[in-house]
């Protein structure tokens, strides 16, 4: 039961939640997860991609703030 709760828990960044995401999907993509264990899987996968989502949401908004309103490019230099 340890491991259900490691899942069910909020990821500490995107960076963690992506990462857990992309092992999910890589699992459920082997064909080798039981049945059983589909469906709750598939739930945490979408809780992860909802948390990115989020993220990203969050981010683009200050992104908006800080450039008063106006989305600009962002180049690296």
């Amino acid at each position: 039961m340890a491991t259900a709760s490691k899942h069910s828990a909020v990821p500490t960044s995107y960076e963690a939640a992506l990462q857990e995401l992309e092992q999910l999907v890589a699992r459920l993509e082997s064909g080798d997860m039981p049945l059983e264990h589909l469906l709750t899987q598939y739930q945490r996968g979408a809780e992860l991609l909802k948390f990115c989502r989020d993220r990203l949401e969050s981010v683009e908004n200050q992104v908006k703030l800080l450039d008063m309103g106006t989305l600009k490019t962002w180049t690296p230099e």
